[in-house]
């Protein structure tokens, strides 16, 4: 089991000896298009953007966005926990521990942006994620992100009880008097979980409330939802290769002052079958972009509303690769142009 000692010794020379590869989302999730969650799956082409760019990592103080309700100020690159599961293997769930690791040595910030569930994993997500920072002493600087739906996969009313023993539960496996966020998973029950987790928030146990959905069939409800309830919060898909949530969900997050997490910010797996072995362009180290993860990181972060965006992965070292996509200069509007002709002309995955 690998110690935070242990960890920093790693990191200290893990970009003098590695052009670090990506970490990759999957098309798994929590069930159905609304589910979220990233493996880890080095692009085939990551190590050869490395390589032509120069090191994956990147110096400089990671990059801060404002929680607009609040004030608070988080990195705007965190950890994706879909992954941790009650079901790993001892050795996965090293590499895990070590990737929390890397998140809390990485990502300079008032919190570092840990984002679960209570059903990832089987709990194991929460339960792991919550025991290692204890033991590790890092629980103080993780700003934990969770989620609640006693609604069920195939939508239908939350049972109160059933919400509330979730939210406990979800105290519990963290180890944590106060969740620093607890959104509604995949548009479940608004007006129930909502209602509760509000509940919670006012009596100071949460500090941040939202709702979730990777569906863009979901879109017109979230909508709704953003105009009628008092989110602190909405999780969405969005990527160079997916950037419906543009049209309205965005705008409309800016206008009335919702942060925004991210997920799939590497769509899915679909962005790195069309990479696949090509070099990252020289030109990308005009916005200190070094790999094809951090290229793609730095769109998503570019936009205005965007507040963190959370890519999963099991490997320490792509943990490492993705938080430099937080650091340096991000693209301009001209770059951001230059970017998606470049994705339009990839092959389609």
């Amino acid at each position: 089991m690998i110690s935070r000692r242990d960890w920093i010794r790693i990191t200290a020379g893990a970009g003098a000896a590695l052009g670090l590869g990506a970490c990759g989302d999957a098309a798994g999730g929590s069930g159905g298009a609304g589910g979220e969650g990233a493996a880890s799956a080095a692009g085939a082409g990551s190590s050869a953007g490395a390589a032509s760019a120069g090191s994956g990592t990147q110096s400089g103080e990671m990059i801060l966005r404002t929680i607009p309700s609040s004030g608070d100020r988080i990195p705007v690159i965190g950890l994706g926990g879909r992954w941790i599961s009650a079901d790993a293997s001892p050795e996965e769930l090293a590499d895990h521990r070590a990737v929390l690791n890397a998140l809390a040595e990485g990502a300079e910030g008032a919190g570092r942006v840990f984002d679960t569930a209570y059903g990832y994993g089987g709990g194991g997500s929460e339960t792991y994620a919550g025991e290692w920072a204890q033991e590790d002493g890092i629980a103080d600087e993780i700003f934990w992100a969770t989620k609640v739906n006693a609604a069920g996969r195939g939508g239908g009313e939350a049972d109160p009880d059933d919400v509330r023993a979730q939210i406990e539960r979800s105290f519990d496996r963290l180890r944590i008097d106060v969740i620093d966020l607890n959104q509604v998973h995949n548009m479940g029950d608004p007006p129930t979980q909502l209602g509760i987790l509000q509940e919670y928030k006012d009596e100071g146990r949460i500090r941040h409330v939202g709702i979730t959905t990777t569906s863009e069939r979901q879109y017109d409800h979230l909508a709704r939802v953003m105009e009628e309830y008092p989110l602190d919060f909405i999780g969405i898909d969005y990527a160079i290769d997916n950037r419906t949530a543009e049209e309205r969900i965005l705008p409309l997050a800016l206008d009335r002052g919702i942060a925004v997490m991210v997920y799939l910010p590497f769509g899915r797996r679909r962005m790195w079958r069309r990479i696949g072995d090509r070099e990252l362009p020289e030109w990308t180290s005009e916005f200190d972009a070094s790999t094809w993860a951090q290229f793609m990181l730095k769109f998503v972060i570019a936009h205005p509303a965007v507040t963190v965006a959370v890519p999963g992965t099991g490997d320490p070292e792509h943990m490492v690769d993705n938080l430099g996509g937080g650091r340096g200069r991000l693209p301009t509007d001209a770059h951001l142009r230059r970017m998606i002709e470049l994705v339009e002309s990839l092959p389609e995955a």
